[in-house]
């Protein structure tokens, strides 16, 4: 593996964030700078640590940059909790996000799950 962007979980939550960014720019203008921003960061923290993760020498220090990345995804599902309970988004959209969040979350438990047995052996 030559990249980063070769990672399934870093495809995933790749696709989910540019997901995100649609909806979130049918939000109201005053949510902005306070859920939308919130939102914003925490989808593009799960790449982000996904990608800094990589660029790591040692298996740990990748295994904590996605622990990290799967907090930012369930950070980023109780945004959208909140988004559906201000009416931002509808139950549907949520299940969907829903949806999405816990099958990147899945991949990226068998991520972690691989690094921890390689660096064991």
């Amino acid at each position: 593996m030559e990249t980063f962007q070769e990672l399934d979980c870093w495809k995933k939550s790749a696709l989910l964030r540019r997901k995100i960014l649609k909806i979130v720019q049918t939000f109201p203008k005053e949510e902005r700078y306070r859920l939308v921003d919130q939102i914003i960061r925490a989808s593009r923290s799960v790449t982000a640590n996904i990608a800094e993760g990589y660029g790591r020498f040692h298996y740990q220090e990748y295994i904590q940059f996605c622990r990290q990345a799967r907090g930012s995804l369930y950070e980023l599902l109780d945004h959208l909790i909140v988004s559906h309970e201000e009416n931002f988004i509808d139950e549907a959209q949520l299940k969907e996000l829903k949806t999405d969040i816990m099958n990147c979350i899945a991949v990226l438990n068998g991520f972690i799950n691989y690094l921890q047995k390689a660096k064991t052996s």
